[in-house]
């Protein structure tokens, strides 16, 4: 298991703009997640859950997994990256700038990289930040996805 950063404070959160504060373990896409999720959300395109249609018809020759559900690891994968202490809550407000740059194959490994981007306060004390995201797969130079997540922390 990786060491995640601990920011000691939210007041400290800005002195890492534009820094790099770590990366996630690998974990595994495997086919059974894969169709879950096509379950959980109705998305049931072939090119994700037909292995058989996919190893013949797909440009990838296998099924790969869904672009949002490689972004739906992000919150899990940001526990094992950091936190900031000192918080009573978190608030996902959103993604921007979400690009699905390359196909993750059913099976394969990917890892999320934190970058802090900006830092903003909002009111009753809380402090807007802005991360990149970006998810590698195992032996592949292209990054799969890049988003940035915008997360509301208060005391």
């Amino acid at each position: 298991m990786s060491n995640p950063i601990v920011i000691p404070s939210l007041a400290a959160v800005g002195d890492y703009v534009g820094k790099d504060i770590g990366c996630s373990e690998w974990v595994t896409i495997a086919q059974d997640q894969i169709d879950a999720f096509a379950e959980a959300t109705g998305d049931h395109q072939w090119i994700h859950v037909d292995v058989e249609r996919a190893r013949r018809e797909s440009p990838f020759r296998q099924t790969v997994a869904h672009g949002y559900l490689v972004l739906s690891l992000a919150p899990a994968l940001m526990e094992q990256v950091g936190r900031i202490e000192g918080c009573s809550s978190v608030i996902n407000v959103g993604f921007d700038k979400v690009r699905l740059k390359q196909p993750v194959p059913a099976g394969a490994r990917v890892r999320m990289h934190v970058r802090v981007k900006a830092v903003r306060d909002v009111p009753r004390g809380g402090r807007r930040v802005v991360y990149v995201l970006s998810f590698e797969v195992e032996g592949v130079p292209k990054r799969a996805c890049i988003a940035e997540a915008i997360l509301i922390y208060y005391p």
